[in-house]
């Protein structure tokens, strides 16, 4: 026990995401233990949206499987049978479809046990939550009590989470821990779903299957911010690869030319960086890619575009930014790759810590070049073979 990644948590974390899960446990069995046998009819609908969402979870995980993509909790899908479930069935066989977050978690998520807890414990006291705002014995059916609902089996597992994420990780970016915009689409979308579902499941429970359809949908929709990363993230180190970082700084250079605003280029290259793969291998050398990449996002202000050009190579373009700022930000990103001190594995398994890691800049600004992005990285990259000719790990301005 004393080696489970559970016990890495920073303590206050590790002292909510107990109290979440003992809540979530605790309530559960308090609901399941009070709670009256179902009636035949409830056990049919419970049948109804169960087969249904079982269908699509299994249904999408294979050809996830088969298509060798990336997963995604599907909490979309997760949200239309859950809406529907609060809406239709008596509180004792909602518990049990809740089993369906989490034995996901453990088929299909691959993530750690005590973060399938955590979450799946946020989505238990979310779901009950929006169960007592709709009315826990008799259901509303009104419109804008189930509006109330669905906004609190959302936004309360969402707040849950966040929190326990921001714990976790006090530096995390928004992104990180809320998730991307389109997730609260999905959800309102899901909410719409599960509302419908629970329409013809009163009537007819087989009819649930027609829900099918729209949550296969929902569940590739929520695939769309991750294949966007794909395309416009460099794998390796996480920022913007060279593609979409030139999109990036052309729309940012047009409108720094329309205000008047001065702009630099940085070009960085990882002095020596050939001997870090040949001596400690290419694994080793990723590991000091993504490390100078963290270093870099935490280096620079908000609303510079930082980016990898492909191998050693990272640039930067800084809005609104002379050429003595410029300087003067090259030079501390120089200092901090100086002081950088990276923990990796060499490729005979050995730990080790890289020191003495070096970088030269070469700086190019619009005050002298224009601009045009061409112009600015011929001048940039100029600039930086200066500084490798005249022994590395100096800053040059063009």
């Amino acid at each position: 026990m004393r080696q489970w990644s559970l016990w890495t948590l920073p303590l206050s974390a590790l002292c909510y995401w107990l109290v979440i899960d003992a809540a979530a446990l605790t309530t559960s069995a308090v609901v399941v233990i009070n709670a009256e046998p179902p009636f035949d009819l409830d056990i049919a609908r419970f049948a109804g949206i169960a087969v249904t969402a079982t269908a699509v979870i299994v249904g999408t995980s294979v050809f996830i499987h088969l298509s060798r993509d990336t997963k995604r909790n599907p909490w979309s899908v997760h949200a239309c049978y859950l809406v529907a479930g609060i809406m239709v069935l008596p509180p004792n066989l909602l518990i049990l479809l809740l089993l369906g977050p989490a034995l996901y978690g453990v088929i299909g998520a691959r993530m750690q046990p005590h973060r399938w807890v955590f979450t799946t414990a946020g989505t238990v006291l979310a779901t009950l939550a929006a169960r007592l705002i709709l009315g826990w014995e008799t259901p509303s059916w009104h419109p804008a009590m189930l509006l109330a609902a669905g906004a609190v089996l959302v936004l309360a597992r969402a707040a849950i989470i966040a929190l326990g994420l921001r714990l976790r990780r006090p530096k995390a970016t928004g992104s990180e821990i809320l998730g991307d915009p389109i997730d609260v689409t999905l959800g309102i979308v899901a909410v719409s779903v599960g509302v419908l579902m629970a329409r013809v499941v009163v009537d007819e429970p087989v009819m649930a299957l027609l829900a099918g359809a729209p949550m296969v949908l929902l569940e590739q929709v929520g695939h769309l911010p991750q294949w966007r990363r794909s395309a416009q993230r460099d794998a390796k180190t996480g920022l913007a690869n060279s593609m979409h970082w030139d999109r990036l700084a052309v729309d940012e250079l047009r409108r720094a030319e329309s205000r008047k605003n001065p702009t630099a280029v940085l070009l960085l290259d990882l002095d020596h960086f050939k001997r870090v793969n040949d001596d400690l291998g290419h694994l080793a050398g990723d590991s000091v890619l993504a490390a100078v990449a963290l270093l870099l996002r935490t280096n620079i202000r908000r609303g510079d575009l930082v980016g990898r050009f492909g191998g050693e190579e990272f640039v930067i373009l800084l809005p609104a930014t002379g050429s003595s700022e410029a300087e003067a930000i090259a030079q501390r990103v120089r200092r901090s790759v100086a002081a950088l001190r990276v923990p990796l594995t060499t490729a005979d398994g050995s730990p080790h810590e890289l020191v003495g890691l070096t970088v030269s800049i070469g700086v190019a600004t619009t005050q002298r070049f224009g601009y045009e992005l061409p112009d600015l990285l011929a001048a940039a990259d100029s600039a930086l073979l200066a500084a490798k000719g005249s022994g590395r790990n100096l800053v040059t301005m063009a």
